[in-house]
């Protein structure tokens, strides 16, 4: 069990600075922004949700490329790995083009269907186009960095990330508010600091595999290969679906913030600063669930399917204890963190309650990203689409209407909801963990679908 747990938090601990630094400056840069008041935090937290929706759309992508390159990895075929990878960079291509121009035409509509006021829309929109900009960069990113923690390379996945967060922290501060001879352009000056940053990102990735990565694994070399149509369809098959899995919850993370806005701009500023402060709790669940993919997917290719059922629940015990303490410090200090975000009393006390709420039932957000882990590990992607789509939409958005319209719940109704949802959720796809036939388990082929 020892040296389980230590391979797992020497590629947990990079994961979650990873995480950790986009997470810290999503947070930061809210604060920043924050300053100009609770109109702009609702237009970035927003903003936020909106670009959940389009990145999980596409982010099927790198979670294929993820398992399906730890998978070619522990079996000792990166040929396959590599040229698998170049299939996804090609549609990532397309579909940032398609993003793209989603942004330039429909930013403001797509700010308008949220349901926020009409000064709401006016003053964010070219901030949103922007941020959609920034994404065609991201979905890239992302499917870059699945290859690297497929092979395990997380430390590397580190250093890039830093590399691009920490400049966009930087600028975000001197392009809002025109700092040591900078521009002073407020919250447009922060959608640029983003669209910045990512689109340097996809250069440091792109050198990392096209130069660095080359001297091991030849990933030049692969450039002209004949593309078998099965590997695609494969890759396409395996992306939908991770895709419409997140889609899906994402979507319905979208259906509740339109739900919250119907509250007032004050509630939704409070519901954006209690998300961005349990963003913490997201971090070591996505750090630990990526973990869970790397390594269940590096035993199912070498042969040992079952010694990656042992290293999956070990992976779900260490991100548990992580997230535990983690609850406790956001319970403890919560009134204290809030005010960090805005001087508003009515919006920082709501946000600390709704903090206060959820600290120790994150656990269940866990639970969820921990065991969905293992299943993409395997590839029993069938099963994240169906569960998805029916817990966000059969219990999810309904029992939010229900707590926060019929009931008159308010914003505590909305998180009652929230988090009923993802207990739901977790519970399920751990069940699932552990009905799974491992014996029966095999390596990811083509000519299998």
């Amino acid at each position: 069990m020892l040296r389980n747990w230590k391979e797992i938090l020497f590629l947990a601990i990079p994961s979650l600075v990873s995480f950790a630094s986009a997470t810290v400056v999503g947070t930061i840069n809210l604060i920043i922004v924050g300053q100009l008041g609770s109109l702009i935090i609702a237009i970035v937290g927003v903003s936020n949700i909106i670009m959940y929706n389009a990145f999980a759309l596409f982010s099927g992508i790198g979670h294929t490329v993820n398992y399906l390159v730890a998978q070619n990895f522990g079996a000792g075929d990166m040929k396959r790995g590599i040229q698998r990878t170049y299939i996804a960079m090609y549609m990532c291509i397309v579909f940032a083009l398609l993003i793209a121009l989603v942004g330039l035409v429909g930013a403001d509509d797509v700010l308008r269907w949220t349901g926020g006021s009409a000064n709401l829309v006016r003053t964010g929109s070219f901030y949103l186009e922007l941020r959609f900009y920034a994404m065609s960069f991201g979905i890239i990113n992302f499917a870059f960095h699945g290859f690297l923690r497929g092979i395990g390379a997380t430390k590397m996945s580190m250093v890039v990330s830093l590399m691009a967060n920490i400049p966009i922290l930087s600028l975000t501060y001197l392009l809002t508010y025109g700092k040591f001879g900078f521009p002073e352009l407020g919250l447009k000056g922060a959608g640029y600091a983003t669209l910045i940053g990512e689109s340097a990102q996809t250069l440091i990735c792109a050198f990392i595999f096209f130069v660095v990565l080359n001297r091991k694994f030849q990933t030049r070399k692969y450039l002209t290969l004949t593309f078998k149509w099965i590997e695609m369809k494969l890759i396409m098959l395996e992306s939908g679906k991770l895709g419409m899995q997140e889609f899906s919850l994402s979507l319905s993370m979208y259906i509740f913030t339109a739900f919250v806005a119907r509250l007032g701009d004050q509630a939704l500023a409070a519901n954006e600063v209690a998300l961005s402060i349990m963003s913490f709790g997201f971090m070591p669940a996505f750090a630990f669930g990526s973990t869970a993919t790397i390594l269940v997917g590096q035993f199912v290719g070498k042969g040992t399917p079952l010694l990656g059922r042992r290293v999956g629940t070990d992976t779900a015990v260490l991100g548990s204890i992580f997230l535990i303490l983690l609850g406790t410090g956001e319970f403890i200090f919560a009134d204290q963190i809030t005010h960090l975000y805005t001087d508003d009393a009515k919006v920082y006390e709501l946000a600390a309650n709704l903090i206060r709420t959820s600290a120790y039932l994150q656990i269940f957000d866990g639970l969820l990203n921990f065991y969905a882990g293992g299943l993409r590990g395997i590839g029993d992607t069938t099963f994240l689409l169906r569960i998805s789509f029916v817990v966000s939409w059969f219990l999810f958005v309904p029992l939010a209407y229900l707590f926060i319209f019929v009931l008159d719940m308010g914003s505590m109704g909305a998180w009652l909801s929230l988090y009923t949802f993802l207990m739901v959720f977790g519970l399920s796809v751990m069940f699932r963990f552990y009905r799974t036939d491992w014996t029966a388990v095999r390596l990811k082929e083509a000519a299998h679908e």
